[in-house]
């Protein structure tokens, strides 16, 4: 009990702690990497073209429309209420899974899960508004660590249980349930923060019994605060975008995230169509596990390996994204589920690793303020190119394009991106080591001048 007292009396560890624990308990998805077998199993009985020309693309545009107010409200609501939104909506999401039969259920279900989704910003966002400055780079390893033990965890679990005790896939999904109803009561933990990034209310002057305080409350949602609000959200995006580096890397972020969300999205699709699950052994849950396994360590290396990544960068931008376009069209053009597993782990890794560069690029140079306008910009961009892709691609309003097509469409989709950041990343890479000689070339000359 003393133990637990000290824990929550100190400014940073408490809120860290329980964040953490719900991190880990909300992306322990036990069951997430046997959707698709479980939709267009017995339980569901949805045939595959439908899962995949008109259901997952109903997510999509969910998404896109929530995302925007979902960032902005986050930041007014002060960022607990939407964490324990998004802990009910993940409880409320594998009820429906479990318990309510038809295709109607399964479209609201798309819907329900948008909210999980766009509610995300808020687990990082949080901490940033109830601990100190000096321990962010600390936490926000914590709590992706959080999160990578947790899908490893349930995507390990899922598989043992599938494979070695024969599970059926409903019980992945009342186990998961389960799972999220603890991550639900664990949000419910969370301390109140009392200032927001961006909505900051009247500032009071301190007085010794802080009367006041109530004062800056009544004022939150006056017309002062929201306006201060949108200079202060104007200011942080000309500060954001004012580099060409910084521009450069966060279109990476959104043409290779779009591509990313939508691979991962259907990729349980294509190993379906590869070798159909009713059929034979699925293996996804092992994939899902050492994929993250892999993307950890190739993102770990990252912040070991001594690059200047300023001229570097972008041209590792460009070889990594290659090598991510032929992980793509292996997945598509191959007939062997073991081959197309290992494209998934090999595009997996490489996009984690990239990330990780490419925020610790945009983070590394901007305040907080600007690097949280910056995520929900960039994550917003990448959503409407996934979704122009969804609707052209996927939708059966459009083209409505068999799985495998698709995965060609979107290795060719990598490979443009791969090919404009291979130009500029050696563009850069010239441009800097000019400078250099030319740098170096004058050092010598003054040196001869004076000696």
């Amino acid at each position: 009990m003393s133990c637990w007292k000290k824990l929550k009396s100190a400014n940073w560890a408490y809120p860290t702690a329980v964040l953490c624990l719900y991190g880990f308990f909300a992306s322990s998805r036990v069951a997430e990497p046997f959707l698709t077998p479980y939709l267009i199993g017995p339980y569901k009985n949805i045939s595959e073209e439908v899962v995949t020309n008109y259901l997952f693309p109903i997510w999509t545009y969910s998404y896109l429309s929530f995302l925007l107010p979902v960032f902005l409200l986050t930041d007014f609501l002060k960022h607990k209420p939407v964490i324990v939104i998004q802990g009910l909506f993940l409880v409320s999401n594998y009820v429906l899974l479990c318990f309510v039969p038809g295709l109607a259920a399964m479209v609201f279900l798309q819907v329900n899960y948008a909210v999980v989704t766009s509610t995300e910003v808020a687990y990082f966002s949080y901490i940033y508004s109830v601990i100190p400055i000096e321990n962010y780079q600390r936490a926000t390893g914590y709590l992706r660590g959080a999160l990578l033990v947790g899908y490893t965890f349930a995507a390990s679990l899922g598989q043992l249980l599938v494979s070695v005790a024969g599970l059926d896939y409903f019980y992945l999904n009342a186990i998961t349930l389960g799972l999220e109803i603890v991550a639900f009561l664990i949000s419910l933990c969370l301390p109140m923060p009392k200032t927001s990034l961006f909505f900051k209310g009247t500032q009071a002057f301190p007085t010794e019994n802080d009367t006041l305080r109530h004062k800056s409350d009544i004022q939150w949602c006056s017309r002062e605060n929201i306006t201060r609000a949108g200079r202060l959200l104007l200011q942080s995006f000309k500060e954001s975008y004012s580099s060409s580096k910084l521009i450069c890397w966060s279109l990476w972020w959104a043409l290779a995230t779009a591509g990313y969300v939508q691979i991962f999205n259907y990729a349980q699709l294509l190993w379906n169509h590869i070798e159909p699950s009713a059929a034979s052994s699925t293996y996804n849950g092992a994939v899902e596990a050492v994929s993250c396994l892999a993307g950890a360590a190739a993102a770990f290396c990252v912040g070991h390996v001594k690059v200047t990544w300023a001229v570097w960068g972008e041209l590792s931008l460009g070889l990594f994204s290659a090598a991510g376009t032929g992980a793509v069209f292996l997945m598509a053009l191959t007939s062997n589920i073991w081959a197309c597993y290992a494209g998934y782990v090999i595009f997996k890794s490489c996009y984690m690793l990239l990330i990780t560069i490419a925020v610790f690029q945009i983070a590394s140079n901007l305040s907080m303020e600007c690097y949280a306008l910056t995520f929900g910009i960039n994550t917003f961009v990448a959503l409407l190119l996934q979704t122009i892709v969804t609707f052209i691609v996927v939708d059966d309003t459009a083209l409505g394009l068999d799985i495998v097509t698709q995965f060609i469409i979107y290795g060719c989709y990598y490979a443009v991106i791969s090919v404009l950041f291979l130009i500029r990343g050696m563009y850069t890479a010239c441009t800097n080591q000019s400078h250099s000689e030319e740098k170096d070339s004058s050092v010598k000359v003054v040196y001869e001048e004076r000696f």
